[in-house]
């Protein structure tokens, strides 16, 4: 996939959208309450897109900045331990960078998350803060996983093959 240093940066930042807006409207809309409703998420409405693009723009900064501080490279780091480069198929090898990238950035965001809405905004005393935190990692871990491997990772890639038209090899 991307090689250049330029087509990193196009991979994060089209990795950075597809998550962020992924994640950030499945928190509204539990936020919402459609997750406590009878037929819960098949309720939603326009208006959850449209309320998670608002919170979506200072999300995306903090994302990129905290994916490509530690996230990415740690994540990697993790997956180098579990795969075999000359043994593993590239399906596994991308499944486990995924994960293993998950693993770091979905604590992260959460922390992120927990301290500007729940603390800040919220009124929250910063002494919940750690319940409230493992708490956001728990309910957004699963789907932070299922998203990234499923839908964010895929158009991903497919907006990237598009955007850098050249042979892979």
């Amino acid at each position: 996939m991307p090689k250049t240093r330029t087509e990193k940066f196009i991979m994060g930042i089209l990795m950075t959208i597809t998550m962020t807006y992924g994640m950030e409207t499945f928190n509204v809309a539990n936020q919402l309450g459609y997750g406590t409703m009878p037929g819960s998420y098949a309720n939603m409405t326009n208006s959850v897109f449209l309320e998670a693009i608002t919170d979506a723009p200072y999300m995306y900064l903090l994302v990129f900045l905290f994916s490509n501080l530690w996230g990415n490279r740690l994540g990697q780091g993790l997956a180098r331990k579990i795969i075999r480069p000359q043994q593993d198929s590239p399906f596994f090898i991308s499944l486990m960078i995924s994960s293993c990238t998950v693993l770091i950035m979905c604590p992260t965001m959460s922390a992120a998350a927990s301290i500007i809405f729940n603390v800040i905004l919220g009124g929250a005393p910063i002494t919940q803060f750690p319940a409230i935190w493992i708490g956001t990692i728990i309910r957004n871990y699963p789907v932070a996983l299922l998203w990234n491997l499923f839908a964010a990772g895929p158009i991903s890639r497919f907006l990237f093959r598009k955007i850098c038209r050249r042979e892979e090899e």
